[in-house]
């Protein structure tokens, strides 16, 4: 059993390791953005709810929980819309989802991006476990081999 291939098997166990963590954290960064595009798809048909209606028109107001207020809709003109960092601006409703669809743009690219890097991550790892399943034969025949020549 050669040192070099000791040390080939911790490296790759180590490098291993760290593309577990990788992939977990890439995994989770997709699940984020999966959750943020599903808000701003549901903000997008609630947009498109509101622009059909009329001022005045009767309208159930999620407060959490499945609870919910009613509520008129006093006008369908202007929406407020947040921008981040705790600021909101008035905009028309056609600059609202103007501005949802850009963000679900963004959105979609990040995912694609996040997707494309997590395949790469997955190829590699199961690159090093076929390496690593080889070098650990190799080690294991060494060592049998080994016990022979002892015997």
């Amino acid at each position: 059993m050669s040192s070099e291939d000791q040390e080939a098997f911790r490296r790759l166990a180590v490098e291993l390791r760290i593309l577990e963590g990788t992939a977990d954290a890439l995994q989770s960064r997709l699940n984020l953005v999966g959750a943020a595009l599903t808000e701003l798809s549901l903000a997008r048909m609630t947009l498109e709810g509101v622009e059909k209606e009329t001022p005045d028109s009767s309208l159930f107001v999620p407060i959490g929980g499945g609870s919910y207020v009613k509520a008129k809709l006093e006008s369908t003109d202007k929406i407020i819309v947040g921008m981040g960092a705790g600021v909101s601006i008035e905009k028309t409703i056609t600059e609202a989802k103007a501005t949802v669809q850009n963000r679900i743009s963004e959105l979609e690219k990040t995912r694609v991006s996040l997707q494309q890097q997590l395949v790469q991550v997955v190829g590699r790892i199961q690159e090093n476990r076929n390496k690593l399943d080889d070098l650990t034969a190799k080690l294991s025949r060494a060592e049998n081999a080994t016990d022979v020549q002892e015997t």
